[in-house]
């Protein structure tokens, strides 16, 4: 397989690991390889760098790249993440005027000499807007990499939430179409991909006929807002409304999705999840991935991984082939996605390092430097050693299990010291005589030195001492009547009931037992049961010789067994004991369980509280279950969301 460029704004970088397939295998590592990525653009990771982790950067096989905002917690933020084995950059630099520093140095990245600098870094001139360039960059929306291929460029462009942004919008979409023109003009291909928030046209939205219907305004207006103008103006195909902007009379990127799928309909990227209108595919497509010409023959596939869940976006892809033509010349694409050197003809010629870090990875931040993944730290690297193992006592010890020669002579020192154990009087005297015994033992004297000095022998006979003594039988080793089971946790507890002697009306057939007495222990030791269930156990003819019904009858409707009661008195005791099952079903019937109602689907309704400002606010009411179709409004007799509107203040229905 080629190389794969995915992007995916995650809403949160920890975000996807509450969704299948994510949820089983909570590692980045384990999502890359699911998305079967090669470099990984996230826009939206909502972080902040005090909040980075070690599962974060230190990614087994992945370098990592990340621009973060500088004051706005938990707010947008970009990170790039490269696979070690497939490619490697040559240069890296956050934000997309170029006004940022690397770390631990004052000198703008625009500033560095020229061969340290990617270029293209837009002029005052080509941005209109009077925003600070130091601010465009201040809320960690781009990482640009470079390699001798092309220059990957990665952003989340802003969204146009009020009117407040608007201005700052328009003055990053002009930075960002000034610095991809500018590379090109530099003889630079360009790979540009994130969430650019820009419908492109009519194809790439669901229900504009009656978004523009509402909003009064014509397609051609649509058309031609500022941002979206911008996105047709630098795409080849793309609908200009009247005469170009100046400097962007010639497109320079390639839209690559409808490249592949040129008239595929509802190929979007993004959905609503307030509305639920992913299942009906009620969405937008603002997610791209665009190349410049000189590369576009290189990529085989471009699509939208719309089954994966984990955002309210979907993952982008493209796909660049295993060889690609250079200069009339086919090559592997590795040995043009890495430094010189690492790959000849597509094989590898040194393996990557730390030393191959930029210093703008995150690798190389202080927490994080010369430090090891969790995994890695389980790992022990086998280091061959040329030092001979008689040439030290240790390496003797240490190898001794490891030889065939003397795994023969470890069970012999062990027979013999056990054997010897029960005649020594001391540890010396034990070991002397184990080596009296076997000659062989005596020339690896380290063994036993090295045993003798071990305080195993010294600690073992006590645990084996209370081992014993807890083996022994005892009469106060088995449960006693204190200690609970496992059904005392879960039946309820029936107390014990004390027959007082002065209660007994007298013997029957000479026994002591009365016959009320005798059916209400019955009754009290019969496990509780709700009404309208069999008792599991009745009255058998055994247990009461001679019994008069009537008189059961009055004395168990008197007890405190009826039906409204909660409470069992201990005559014994005085002490009152309450049923937790039997509460809970005298007050399920004295309160009742709220019905929800039923929509057009004969489905239960959901419930749903009112945010929009205004005399409801606040209010809660039940509406359809169902997602949005695709025509995003409710509709009647289909399989989307019905009409079904009822405030909960109108619904009283009880079960």
């Amino acid at each position: 397989m080629g190389l794969r460029i995915t992007t995916w704004n995650v809403n949160g970088i920890r975000n996807p690991f509450s969704y299948q397939p994510w949820r089983e295998n909570r590692t980045f590592q384990a999502m890359f390889d699911t998305l079967d990525a090669d470099i990984v653009v996230i826009q939206e990771t909502k972080i902040q760098r005090k909040d980075l982790r070690d599962d974060m950067v230190l990614v087994p096989g992945w370098d990592v790249y990340f621009n973060l905002p500088t004051y706005k917690k938990g707010y947008s933020g970009v990170a790039i993440y490269t696979r070690s084995s497939k490619c490697c950059p040559i240069r890296a630099e956050e934000g997309i005027t170029g006004v940022l520093c690397p770390p631990n140095s004052s000198t703008k990245f625009r500033d560095l000499p020229a061969d340290q600098q990617i270029g293209g870094y837009p002029t005052p001139g080509q941005l209109s807007s009077d925003i600070d360039e130091a601010q465009l960059d201040s809320e960690g929306r781009c990482v640009i990499l470079e390699f001798p291929a092309f220059v990957l460029i990665g952003v989340y462009s802003p969204a146009t939430r009020d009117e407040t942004r608007i201005e700052f919008r328009q003055a990053f979409i002009d930075a960002m179409d000034a610095r991809v023109r500018n590379l090109v003009s530099l003889g630079k291909e360009v790979f540009l991909c994130g969430d650019l928030n820009i419908i492109r046209n009519e194809m790439d939205t669901a229900g504009l006929p009656e978004q523009l219907k509402k909003e009064a305004m014509t397609l051609d207006q649509f058309i031609s807002t500022p941002s979206r103008r911008f996105l047709n103006q630098i795409v080849f195909g793309g609908r200009v409304i009247g005469e170009p902007d100046e400097g962007r009379e010639k497109p320079v990127l390639w839209d690559l999705c409808r490249e592949f799928h040129p008239k595929r309909p509802g190929m979007y990227t993004c959905w609503e999840t307030r509305k639920n209108a992913r299942p009906g595919n009620f969405g937008s497509r603002i997610d791209y991935v665009l190349c410049s010409s000189g590369i576009k023959d290189w990529f085989v596939d471009a699509n939208i991984q719309e089954g994966l869940l984990g955002s309210d976006h979907c993952p982008v892809y493209a796909t660049i082939s295993d060889s690609v033509r250079r200069d009339g010349v086919i090559i592997p694409i590795t040995d043009i996605m890495n430094p010189e050197g690492m790959f000849k003809n597509g094989q590898r010629q040194r393996e990557w390092s730390q030393k191959d870090c930029l210093p703008t990875s995150a690798r190389l931040i202080p927490e994080f430097d010369r430090r090891q993944s969790i995994k890695d730290m389980f790992v022990k690297k086998k280091t061959p050693s040329n030092t001979p193992k008689s040439a030290t006592p240790a390496a003797d010890s240490q190898d001794i299990s490891d030889s065939p020669n003397t795994s023969s002579i470890t069970v012999n020192a062990t027979t013999v010291l056990q054997g010897t154990a029960s005649s020594a009087s001391s540890p010396r005297q034990w070991l002397s005589q184990s080596t009296a015994t076997d000659p062989a033992l005596s020339q690896t004297s380290p063994v036993p030195k090295r045993r003798a000095e071990q305080p195993a022998p010294y600690t073992r006979p006590p645990k084996k001492a209370k081992a014993a003594l807890a083996k022994q039988p005892s009469s106060k080793t088995g449960p006693g009547p204190s200690q609970s089971t496992l059904m005392g946790f879960i039946k309820a507890k029936t107390p014990t009931p004390t027959v007082n002697p002065d209660e007994r009306h007298g013997p029957i057939n000479g026994n002591n037992h009365s016959p009320v007495t005798a059916a209400e222990t019955a009754l009290r030791n019969e496990p509780f049961t709700a009404k309208g269930s069999q008792p599991k156990q009745a009255f058998e003819a055994g247990n009461v010789e001679e019994w008069d019904g009537n008189a059961v009858e009055h004395k168990t409707n008197s007890t405190t067994y009826g039906e409204n009661s909660t409470a069992m008195e201990d005559e014994g005791k005085g002490k009152t004991i309450f049923d937790p099952i039997q509460n809970k079903v005298s007050w399920s019937k004295l309160l009742g369980k709220r019905v929800v109602p039923k929509c057009e689907h004969g489905e239960d309704c959901q419930s749903l509280v009112t945010k929009k400002p205004g005399i409801n606010c606040g209010r809660s009411f039940y509406m359809c279950a169902r997602p949005l179709g695709p025509s995003g409004n409710k509709e009647t007799g289909t399989e989307f969301r019905c009409k079904t509107f009822i405030w909960s203040s109108d619904w009283s229905g009880r079960q």
